[in-house]
């Protein structure tokens, strides 16, 4: 674990330290901003160690997003874009587990976290410019929340991205391995997707083979790690093809919408790709297509009680209004130039011709 504060550059031997709580304690004290990219495995280290989060985040992912860099956008490229520099990559594939790590190996290290600082002065200038210092703040302590609120859940495992489509017994295997996924993490203390990709375990859901030397001829399954725990991952597998019918988890399937919701859902989601780039915004932090599905759908009856993202909030402002303009006829999208850079027009009507 690497940390900067000050002119202080650590890094932190969690294999040699025993106990990580009083790191995580003075993170979680209010008098200090604390810096981070993607910051979700911290979030979830935090409060499986103290049961609170870091306080006052700078996530650089979301304010990247939010002044209309890609969203998310990995921390190399960040560095790339914001600061113009190229990281190494010469310890990548570096067997970080062997001690005493090398000069080398702690100088890489370093590098995740001595850019932090410029990065995050230079957001949150453009942050400040843009007017939306209250929009960062208010998006990570709903990220925060939502961490928070899963990490309590029993359902945390159906979060393992690409397992959506998988029937209940694809599910059931799923479910054994993200539990034995995230006690492993724990046991290691690094971050469950080190242990085993999501996209593996989605493939082992798919395959349904106990077999080790089925799982060890997976491609992704050549890390040494990973073939020491095989026995292991074909339990899990196991356990959940033994599964009775009736203990199986039910599928999340979402409700059929009707046909108009689909195709306004399909004309209007290019839209908010436009709006959100003539905004200056990446569509990631945005919302997505089943945002936009969900906004028609409740403009036109068919949603649910609770007010759609794109309905509330700075999103309303910024896409929700335009979006039911042009639900409601209010407005048209026009090409204007098409070979401008900004090449289309959203005009208002008046009565039956454009304003």
């Amino acid at each position: 674990m690497e940390i900067a504060a000050e002119d202080c550059l650590a890094v932190i031997d969690t294999l040699a330290v025993d106990d990580m709580r009083p790191l995580w304690r003075r993170l979680a004290e209010d008098d200090h901003e604390t810096i981070v990219h993607a910051s979700r495995e911290e979030i979830n280290f935090s409060l499986r160690s103290i049961g609170r989060p870091p306080a006052n985040l700078f996530d650089l992912q979301w304010a990247a997003g939010l002044v209309g860099y890609e969203y998310p956008a990995g921390y190399a490229t960040l560095v790339y874009k914001l600061l113009g520099q190229k990281l190494a990559k010469g310890e990548t594939r570096t067997d970080w587990r062997q001690r005493p790590l090398s000069k080398r190996q702690l100088d890489y290290a370093l590098l995740d976290v001595v850019h932090l600082k410029p990065m995050r002065d230079l957001l949150q200038e453009k942050l400040t410019q843009l007017g939306r210092t209250d929009w960062l703040r208010l998006e990570i302590e709903s990220w925060v929340d939502a961490i928070t609120a899963a990490a309590s859940g029993e359902d945390r495992w159906r979060r393992v991205s690409g397992s959506s489509g998988l029937n209940p017994r694809g599910l059931a295997i799923v479910r054994e391995l993200w539990h034995w996924r995230d006690k492993e993490a724990e046991r290691r203390d690094c971050s469950p997707r080190r242990v085993l990709r999501d996209d593996l375990i989605v493939e082992l859901a798919k395959r349904r083979s106990d077999n080790e030397r089925g799982i060890a001829q997976l491609r992704g399954m050549e890390r040494g790690d990973i073939k020491r725990v095989l026995p292991q991952l074909a339990e899990c597998v196991g356990r959940g093809l033994e599964l009775p019918e009736s203990e199986l988890p039910q599928t999340n399937r979402s409700r059929r919408l009707p046909y108009q919701v689909t195709v306004l859902g399909q004309f209007l989601s290019p839209a908010l790709s436009y709006i959100c780039r003539s905004n200056q915004l990446a569509v990631g932090v945005v919302g997505t297509t089943d945002d936009v599905r969900e906004l028609i759908a409740h403009r036109l009856g068919h949603g649910e009680k609770h007010t759609p993202a794109l309905a509330s909030g700075w999103r309303a402002e910024i896409v929700g209004r335009l979006l039911d303009d042009l639900i409601q006829g209010r407005r048209s999208i026009r090409v204007i130039d098409p070979k401008a850079e900004e090449p289309l027009t959203f005009e208002a009507f008046d009565g039956d011709s454009p304003a």
